[in-house]
């Protein structure tokens, strides 16, 4: 038996590389490769696959989470491991939640991919054993809290205090101190350099929807 595997990645090379490992692997066969998670999904609802590599930040309509969570609505047995190399906190979580069965970071690569895959086709969840760690200004990415973060993923946007307060349902005051505590532990001087920063380490990214 070959298990099917379908690969939704954008960057070429990294691609090529999904699929020469799937292709030269014992006990799986490519059955298609995408640029983006939406043609996955699509084949995936028409075709048979067992397993479905999937970036998390893929160019188009939908976010390599949110086809994860589609895929798992109209097909629950198909396996799924999400690749990413943005230390953006909130992936893995999501991820667990949506019944991803895998995760592999690009940086750490803790064990190679076709390792991942057999693990995630023999049962296992598998995902990485510590967070990338990445350093903005004076602290590292662990070091803010769940709730900054939150408020970072909003910031990145341009949103203002109010719109920030709304939509995680926090008062103005409560998101200032969250932004000045933000500021302190980093040492950056005002909340564009924050945003700014965030988004280009990628650790606070707001997903498509």
């Amino acid at each position: 038996m070959q298990y099917k595997v379908v690969i939704a990645e954008d960057f070429r090379m990294i691609r090529e590389i999904f699929e020469s490992t799937v292709e030269r692997a014992e006990g799986y066969m490519l059955a298609a490769s995408f640029p983006t998670a939406v043609q996955a999904v699509r084949y995936v609802e028409k075709h048979d696959a067992d397993l479905v590599l999937m970036d998390v930040l893929i160019p188009g309509s939908m976010s390599g989470l949110n086809a994860a969570e589609k895929i798992k609505s109209l097909k629950p047995d198909v396996k799924i491991i999400i690749v990413t190399s943005m230390p953006e906190l909130s992936y893995e979580k999501r991820a667990k939640e949506i019944g991803v069965e895998g995760f592999w970071q690009k940086e750490i690569q803790e064990q190679p991919m076709l390792e991942i895959m057999d693990r995630v086709m023999a049962g296992e969840t598998v995902y990485p054993s510590e967070q990338i760690e990445v350093p903005i200004g004076n602290a590292v990415s662990s070091e803010f809290t769940e709730r900054e973060v939150d408020v970072l993923k909003e910031l990145v946007t341009g949103a203002s205090n109010k719109e920030i307060a709304g939509k995680l349902n926090i008062g103005e005051s409560t998101v200032k101190m969250h932004i000045t505590n933000m500021l302190q532990k980093s040492g950056y001087h005002s909340r564009l350099e924050l945003a700014l920063m965030a988004r280009h380490y990628g650790i606070a990214i707001n997903e498509k929807p």
